[in-house]
């Protein structure tokens, strides 16, 4: 048996939207069950993000520190940013974040892994990228405001994240999961396997 994730979309009886946001939305469905019965599930629905785990010549990893209000925490994390639209290139969108957020950019692309961070209330999509062969962005610094105006830039040891992963240290999705599978690549067919950047993405469908 191969291991692997399979759409299914099981009957839906009723819908509704009972809130809509800036960027998201909450949707009820009421959905059958297997047995025959009818359960209601709540879920935002999200228009999907891209990430961009970008790492120096010096094995070092670009991480951001924000803050977070729904977890009143400051995070270290990895550039990332919502596909702002529908059909939205994700490539182009991680190049604009790691632009936008760390006024960089990168020679070198891949898919790292492709996530849905919490699938039992949401449906965001995440395409995490390995970005290497980094440099300065030309021009000036994209203009931040709110959360964002207080973000602090760093680079970090690759191996420095692992172990704040390891101890409970970090806990951002996109960075706990693109770190870890940048030592997984590694320790198995090597970065040159990994996917195109340009891969499909069935979860969010995009013009090339």
């Amino acid at each position: 048996m191969k291991v692997q994730d399979t759409p299914e979309e099981w009957q839906v009886v009723a819908t509704a939207t009972p809130f809509t946001g800036n960027k998201t939305s909450v949707r009820t469905d009421d959905v059958v069950m297997p047995d025959g019965s009818v359960a209601r599930r709540d879920y935002q629905v999200h228009p999907g993000s891209v990430a961009v785990l970008a790492l120096d010549d010096q094995d070092r990893v670009l991480v951001l520190r924000q803050y977070r209000h729904p977890v009143r925490q400051k995070l270290w994390e990895i550039p990332a940013g919502l596909l702002d639209v529908p059909g939205e290139n994700p490539l182009h969108a991680a190049q604009r974040e790691l632009y936008e957020e760390a006024h960089a950019k990168a020679g070198e692309w891949r898919v790292l892994a492709d996530v849905y961070p919490t699938p039992g209330g949401c449906d965001e999509a995440v395409r995490i990228f390995l970005a290497g062969d980094l440099a300065d962005a030309e021009g000036d610094r994209f203009a931040v405001s709110e959360e964002e105006a207080d973000m602090e830039l760093a680079r970090v040891p690759l191996d420095e994240l692992v172990r704040g992963v390891l101890a409970g240290e970090l806990h951002n999705t996109c960075l706990v999961v693109g770190v870890l599978s940048l030592v997984a690549a590694r320790a198995g067919d090597g970065v040159e396997a990994l996917r195109p950047a340009d891969a499909p993405w069935p979860a969010r469908p995009f013009e090339a």
